[in-house]
């Protein structure tokens, strides 16, 4: 197993999986902090609403897919579910190895899961970055038992067109720049503010949730529509 790129590679709108992976090996080092300067500190706020929104019960056995170094697998976990992290990013995987929860390197587009094996399901942040969205979604679907919930947790489109402009820019402008002073892969966030600005907004992803077999989606949106959790069942 090689050891992840420290800098200089990024993917293209293109998602080619390979290019991805080694994108995430490289942002891997500082990934936790980065996403935390970035985000302003939301990024702690979306990952406890993202639990909330899942509901989750002690005995819940729950996939947290694209789950990167397994901070979010915490969060999941602080609810006594027992929770396992997938990506397909072993860089990121091994930068998470101090957190105990199970880890499991896997891509989206072939889940290495049996049907029906999960009570829950959560992706944040993942889904953008796979080139097959709606085969991403119905793997989902395929691995949750009957009346399994979903929760995508995705950057999405602030709701007030002058704060949407405000963002535009900063993704475009400023994202890049911050990252450069602390990312370990400071190109990979110029890919980011790409990949957000190409992604559909909150009622375009509902529906690829719902042509995907999931029942009862909605939306709640965070930070005046910067992410979204959507939500289904299977």
């Amino acid at each position: 197993m090689t050891e992840p790129a420290e800098s200089g590679s990024r993917a293209s709108l293109d998602k080619d999986p390979s290019e991805v992976a080694e994108m995430f090996d490289g942002v891997a080092k500082r990934y936790d902090l980065t996403n935390t300067v970035l985000s302003f500190a939301q990024d702690r706020r979306w990952r406890t609403a993202t639990r909330k929104a899942l509901a989750l019960r002690p005995r819940d056995v729950v996939l947290d897919l694209a789950a990167g170094t397994a901070v979010s697998t915490d969060e999941l976990a602080s609810a006594g579910a027992t929770v396992i992290a997938a990506d397909f990013s072993r860089g990121m995987l091994r930068a998470g190895a101090k957190r105990d929860v199970p880890k499991v390197a896997a891509d989206a587009l072939h889940l290495p899961f049996a049907e029906n094996s999960f009570d829950a399901a959560t992706i944040s942040f993942g889904l953008r970055n796979v080139n097959d969205v709606p085969l991403a979604l119905r793997e989902l679907r395929r691995v949750l038992k009957p009346g399994g919930r979903l929760a995508i947790c995705e950057f999405s489109t602030p709701t007030l067109a002058p704060f949407r402009t405000v963002y535009m820019e900063y993704l475009m402008k400023a994202l890049p720049a911050v990252a450069s002073r602390v990312s370990s892969n400071p190109d990979a966030y110029v890919y980011l503010a790409e990949s957000i600005r190409a992604w559909p907004d909150q009622a375009g992803l509902a529906a690829q949730i719902r042509e995907a077999g999931f029942a009862d989606v909605a939306w709640q949106n965070l930070t005046g529509g910067i992410a979204a959790i959507h939500t289904g069942r299977a």
